[in-house]
């Protein structure tokens, strides 16, 4: 099999780490900032709730809550869900948003109701904003492993461009298409840590 048509074939799959890479973040960012909400609560009961599904989610391996979280629901209710890395990443969005938010000077909250502005206001108006500005290093980090993550679905049989590359391997008694893919995987990282270096440069009037 010609080199071409083997990034042909890791092209098709890597539609679908794409995907994975796409939904995650669209969930797991906003769902993130909901459990550092829980964290930071003053209500005992959901800030222990949160604080326990952190500690499961960033202390038990990706892969077990890939299998857990897609075969334990089919098994009780008859149903499939798909979501374990909206759920495994959103927890560590969560600790990095707390930090964030946590970091932010207590003058700036008084200086605020001073200017009449409610908690709602204050929070996604002037708080947030420089929040995302501290948190992006960090984001970007954790954004980056995401990318490699995604070869995790094939325990889902999802064909992803790493389980294709593992079987024209097999097929071919090759490690080229393993070398393939992490070419793709490098090209990948690039545009994701180039796209959130220009994020960061366009946030810099937060300074």
């Amino acid at each position: 099999m010609g080199i071409t048509t083997i990034f042909l074939q890791l092209a098709k799959g890597m539609g679908t780490t794409v995907g994975i890479f796409v939904l995650t973040l669209l969930f797991s960012l906003p769902l993130g900032l909901i459990l550092s909400f829980g964290r930071m609560s003053k209500r005992g009961v959901v800030k222990g709730l949160s604080k326990f599904y952190i500690s499961v989610m960033r202390g038990t391996p990706l892969m077990l809550q890939l299998i857990v979280v897609y075969f334990a629901p089919y098994y009780v209710f008859g149903i499939r869900i798909s979501s374990a890395f909206v759920l495994n990443y959103a927890a560590y969005f969560a600790e990095i948003y707390r930090s964030g938010i946590e970091s932010m000077p207590a003058g700036q909250y008084e200086a605020a109701k001073v200017l009449g502005y409610s908690k709602g206001q204050t929070f996604f108006k002037i708080i947030l904003p420089q929040v995302m500005k501290r948190i992006l290093p960090p984001v970007t980090n954790e954004t980056i492993t995401l990318v490699k993550d995604t070869s995790l679905a094939f325990v889902l049989a999802e064909a992803e461009m790493f389980t294709i590359a593992k079987q024209i391997a097999a097929k071919e008694t090759s490690v080229m298409p393993l070398m393939a893919a992490g070419v793709f995987y490098y090209i990948f990282n690039l545009a994701v840590a180039f796209g959130m270096e220009y994020i960061e440069k366009k946030m810099n009037y937060y300074r």
